[in-house]
This record gives structure tokens, sequence and C-alpha cells, in this order.
């Protein structure tokens, strides 16, 4: 089911948006007067307008925690649009988000990809590091006593792969799983100079074993998935990059 805002609501309190551009996935996760995003977009526009999105889901309530399933830039970029709000990502994001090195990085990514240097600029500038970093698997608790699971998984995609693993709230409702781009829809999966390849279909491996059978995977870039379609694009990795 989409609203007329775009989002595209998997189960009760779990909604996506795909962004324009690059078809980046953006999560959200409502909680009484609390919410997690998962992702940020690839601007502070784009994660201006996101935050102003939300707010048509949230019933009064606002965006509180933010999660960065991994350093792209039309992933965190929009992070700078997040002033107050708690910030999660795997450990060693920090040390890109956080230096002068990694901003910059992050700014020539954007622009090559066809981002306004302004825009990439801005949002380089405003860059910073998450809070709270993770290292195995941190438990999320929102209002209510809902529960979401942030796990590192990588290497793999890039150096610090998060996951958002999203319980169902009822005996009904699907388990969601956030994969950021260790598993695309509308593209094979992009393993760039940071990816680690070799590491890649362990991630998946772990993946599916927190998601489970009937979970609702959602990829980075394209339509929700199944298990099964993880699986398929697990044996795409193997088979291109010659590890099992």
């Amino acid at each position: 089911m989409t609203d007329d805002g775009g989002w595209e609501r998997l189960a009760p309190g779990v909604a996506r948006l795909r962004l324009p551009a690059w078809d980046c996935t953006v999560g959200l996760v409502t909680a009484g007067g609390t919410a997690l995003l998962v992702d940020a977009g690839a601007s502070v526009r784009e994660g201006s307008a996101v935050r102003a999105g939300a707010r048509s889901l949230l019933d009064g309530g606002r965006v509180t925690h933010l999660a960065l399933t991994h350093p792209h830039f039309d992933h965190v970029l929009g992070a700078g649009a997040f002033a107050g709000v708690t910030t999660y990502g795997a450990v060693g994001v920090e040390g890109l988000l956080g230096s002068p090195e990694g901003r910059t990085s992050l700014y020539a990514d954007a622009v090559r990809h066809g981002l306004d240097e302004g825009e990439a600029a801005q949002a380089a500038d405003l860059a910073r590091a998450p809070e709270h970093t993770v290292s195995g698997e941190f438990t999320l608790g929102l209002d209510g006593g809902r529960r979401v699971l942030l796990a590192n998984v990588g290497p793999a995609h890039t150096g610090h792969d998060l996951v958002v693993v999203v319980p169902g709230a009822g005996p009904s409702a699907p388990t969601v799983v956030f994969c950021g781009d260790l598993v695309e829809e509308s593209g094979p999966p992009q393993a760039g100079p940071d990816a680690v390849p070799a590491r890649w279909p362990d991630a998946l491996d772990r993946l599916l074993d927190l998601g489970g059978e009937d979970a609702l995977y959602v990829p980075g870039h394209g339509a929700v998935v199944d298990a099964a379609f993880v699986r398929a694009q697990r044996a795409e990795l193997d088979a291109a990059h010659g590890v099992s």
C-alpha cells in the first residue's frame, strides 16, 4: 500500500520511500512518539524532504533515531537535515563520516554521480559521525516496548554494512529487514572499490538468518523482495566473484 506521499506501508508501523534520481530507499519505523529512520538520502535538501514527509506517518511524533546502512553518498549525505537525531552506524563508519578526508571523498563521489556541486559541498560540510557504532548486534528500544535490531554484518558491499531488522508487531505481521545495498533489486549489486566480495555471501547468509524465511527484505534500491530472491543474489555473487 502506498500513501499519497509515496510511502509504502510494509507492516504495522513500518514503511519505506523510494527516492528519485538514484532510487535509494529510506525506511521508517514508528512507535508512539519515537521513530527510527533508515538512511537519509543524498543531500540536505533530500533529507529535509524526507523528514517533512515522514511527519505524515508519525501522528505528532518525530524522527528520533537514524540508522545509516553504509557510507555511500546517496544513503548518508541527507543526514545533515537531522540535527538532534541520535544516529547509528557500523563500527568504523565514524572515521569516514567524521574526518575531512572522508567528507571530501563523499563530496567527490556525489559530484561524480551527478549531484549538484553546491548541494554536495553543503551536505559534506554537515556530515557527522554517528554517536553510536555497532560492532555486533544492538537492540534499539522505541516507545511502547517496540524493539529493533541493528546488526553489523559486513564487510561486504562496503567495509561498514549495517542491517535493520524489525520484528513483526503481531502474530500475522511480517518481519521487515532493511538491507542497505547488500541487496539490490533494480540492478545487480554494485561492488565498488570499498567492497569486499569474498565476504559478501557470508553477509547475506547472516542477513537471512536474522530475517528468516518469511521476512520482507527491503533492498537499498528497488522493489521489496523475499528470501528466495536474496538467496538467488547470493548465488550470483558466488558466480561473479568465485567465492562460496
